[in-house]
């Protein structure tokens, strides 16, 4: 029984000291609080989850605010260091339980439009998508192999859940963060030649993955009237149930996929197919609603669903959309899921 009450007793604590990152804060709470957003975009780039992330940042957090006593060199730059290599290593030790997560177009092939839409697979991790309202205001480092935003795009994401976790976390140290490979050996108590060797295959299997043109398209995701105007256009074809109309906004061979469903969708053809035989029903008009959001550095929508029986529309799914510099569509990215809606600061239902 003695046991048991000091267990309590200790989960109580823990779960107080928790309370307290979260209210009036002290002195060392909010020196660590300053650095929760850049810890939570690491982390997720580490594990492709936003929730994953989160959670491991709440950790970080809690086991610094433990130890803080024992941390001396209370300077900016060694606080981060310290901070980064318990945000580091609590992902590294989470992702040994996990597989990688993946879109479906890079789970398995593409399908053919006129097969039943395959089921959710619940087998799979998939990338879940950032909101743009949480990424970092940060001055690039022009010395960073890839930019801040680069390195959260869907493309760049998806090869890098290719890498295992140390080889992932390494690369992101070096090549977006900028760490010198000293740093990162200490960080990750390895020796400078392995983080050297481990950086080395890390870039070669990347290069094989995330090719140049996909590099190339970073910098538009800058919001333009030609990209306003044809986001309107997309939006309203959604809201319209205009089929044709959202097609001629996709590039010939554009991309469709609903990730948890492993079914994904190219050409205009297929997509057109799909689009009819599942998404806009004929006897629902009005069916979808669009709001502008961002995500992953790419323009996005909170999709939500009307529900006849409740007379109101429902969260559906966010949609992350990849343009090219010729501003037509390349690929729809739709995560499928109404409790995003509360990651993107949205309701999960509306009045119609």
């Amino acid at each position: 029984m003695r046991g048991n009450s000091v267990t309590e007793q200790s989960r109580k604590a823990d779960e107080r000291k928790q309370d307290d990152l979260g209210t009036e804060q002290t002195e060392p709470e909010r020196l660590l609080e300053a650095y929760r957003s850049e810890l939570l975009l690491h982390c997720y780039r580490l594990s492709g989850s936003l929730h994953d992330a989160e959670d491991t940042v709440q950790d970080t957090m809690l086991r610094a605010w433990r130890h803080f006593d024992s941390f001396t060199d209370r300077g900016p730059g060694s606080l981060r260091a310290w901070l980064y290599t318990i945000a580091t290593n609590t992902s590294l030790d989470a992702l040994k339980k996990k597989s990688s997560r993946t879109l479906p177009t890079a789970a398995s092939p593409v399908w053919n439009p006129q097969k039943s839409v395959a089921p959710r697979s619940t087998e799979t991790l998939w990338l879940e998508p950032f909101p743009d309202a949480r990424l970092i205001e940060a001055a690039e480092n022009p010395e960073a192999r890839y930019t801040r935003h680069e390195s959260v795009s869907l493309a760049f994401l998806t090869a890098l859940q290719l890498l295992p976790p140390r080889q992932r976390a390494i690369l992101l140290l070096a090549d977006v963060l900028d760490w010198r490979a000293a740093e990162i050996a200490q960080l990750l108590d390895l020796s400078v030649s392995a983080v050297n060797s481990a950086l080395h295959r890390a870039r070669v299997t990347l290069e094989k993955n995330y090719h140049h043109e996909q590099r190339e398209m970073a910098p538009l995701y800058h919001v333009t009237a030609a990209t306003n105007t044809l986001l309107t256009r997309y939006l309203h074809a959604w809201e319209t149930d205009d089929v044709d109309g959202l097609v001629a906004l996709l590039k010939e061979d554009a991309i469709l996929s609903m990730p948890p469903v492993p079914s994904w969708y190219q050409g205009r053809a297929a997509i057109r197919t799909v689009l009819r035989a599942v998404l806009f029903p004929s006897d629902i008009p009005n069916h979808w609603r669009l709001f502008p959001t961002r995500a992953n550095g790419q323009p996005a929508f909170m999709v939500y669903r009307s529900d006849e029986a409740t007379g109101l529309y429902h969260a559906f799914a966010v949609q992350v959309i990849t343009l090219d510099d010729a501003g037509q569509i390349t690929e729809v990215t739709a995560f499928l899921g109404p409790q995003l809606a509360a990651s993107f600061s949205f309701p999960l239902q509306l009045a119609q």
